[in-house]
């Protein structure tokens, strides 16, 4: 079997202990330009990766363009991998009770809270993992509600061969600009559709420079609007969403990250062996270097080794201008 084009990708984190490099991070970024070329990237921009929920604002574009119509934070709750704090839970129960539904419905795989904190008081309360905890109950009462809107079967909306999973997928090929090379099963059950890091850049891109009377507009304000019900009140992206003018983001499983600037750039970013410690860290360094202003680079760029319970080191950014690719081709910067 050929190596994925992963496993060769550049080092573009460093973790530290002391005055040592302990550990390195490879990573792949692709950054696209207004009119969706790939403008700068690290790794091959081009091969395919499973985006899983970073996949979710487009997955939501494809339900308001089937028709579905939720408020504001409802709709940035459809886009979310959410803390399950009470005010997630709350929304889910909501959306689900508006479509003549209830929890039993969902079909997303029983968990525990995914924010740490939230988990704690869940277990302390003597709860069981749910689909309503489960971090993805969201995007799950969304699909449900717009099958409702359009007369399709719910029992079976989860299967690829579903008109929903089908508007889907077309949506994704379409905001990417490119096919959807595979299709799988997500971690919550349903189908997460795979494209490249160039095509996943390009789709936010478009989505967070879309008039807002769009369907992809609506999409990228409600997550402006509510960016604490795409994540949680202590999410990174969160953080980032609110603290950076105009930009809608996502965060996703196995290191995934995507940003839509409002002038039409898009960012997409693979950590090669999945680990969440260095994700916002090198996208830190890459907003930077593309000159965008952020309040909340700070907190992404925190990530403390400890020792004995205090900081002795650090996740840390790797110099970008080492090894880039532009349009594809890889070169060496002095």
């Amino acid at each position: 079997m050929t190596p994925p084009a992963l496993a060769q990708a550049p080092v573009l984190a460093h973790v530290t202990r002391g005055a040592v490099v302990e550990s390195v991070h490879r990573a792949s970024v692709a950054v696209t330009a207004s009119d969706g070329s790939v403008l700068q990237a690290w790794g091959d921009p081009h091969d395919p990766v499973f985006p899983r929920s970073s996949n979710k604002p487009l997955q939501s574009v494809a339900m308001v363009r089937a028709g579905l119509d939720l408020p504001p934070h409802h709709l940035a709750l459809a886009s979310a991998s959410h803390s399950a704090e009470p005010f997630h839970l709350d929304a889910v129960r909501e959306m689900l009770a508006a479509a003549g539904l209830t929890e039993a419905d969902l079909q997303n795989t029983p968990d525990l809270p995914y924010d740490p904190d939230e988990r704690d008081v869940w277990i302390a309360a003597g709860h069981a993992p749910r689909s309503l905890a489960q971090n993805c109950s969201g995007k799950h009462a969304a699909m449900l509600a717009t099958c409702r809107v359009n007369g399709w079967d719910i029992a079976t909306y989860r299967d690829p061969r579903h008109p929903l999973q089908q508007l889907m997928a077309q949506t994704i090929a379409d905001l990417a600009g490119e096919p959807v090379a595979a299709t799988a099963v997500d971690g919550c059950g349903a189908p997460v559709m795979a494209i490249s890091l160039a095509g996943l850049a390009r789709a936010f891109g478009r989505v967070a420079a879309a008039e807002p009377t769009t369907d992809e507009g609506r999409v990228a304000d409600a997550i402006r609007q509510h960016p604490e019900y795409l994540g949680g009140t202590r999410r990174d992206v969160t953080a980032l969403i609110r603290g950076t003018r105009g930009v809608i983001a996502k965060d996703g499983a196995e290191a995934v990250y995507a940003v839509g600037l409002p002038d039409g750039r898009g960012v997409a970013l693979k950590i090669a062996d999945g680990g969440q410690r260095a994700r916002p860290v090198v996208l830190a360094a890459v907003l930077r270097r593309l000159g965008v202003e952020s309040s909340a680079f700070e907190r992404l760029e925190s990530a403390p080794i400890l020792g004995h319970g205090q900081p002795v080191g650090a996740v840390v950014a790797a110099d970008l201008d080492g090894t880039m690719s532009v349009g594809g081709s890889t070169t060496h910067a002095g």
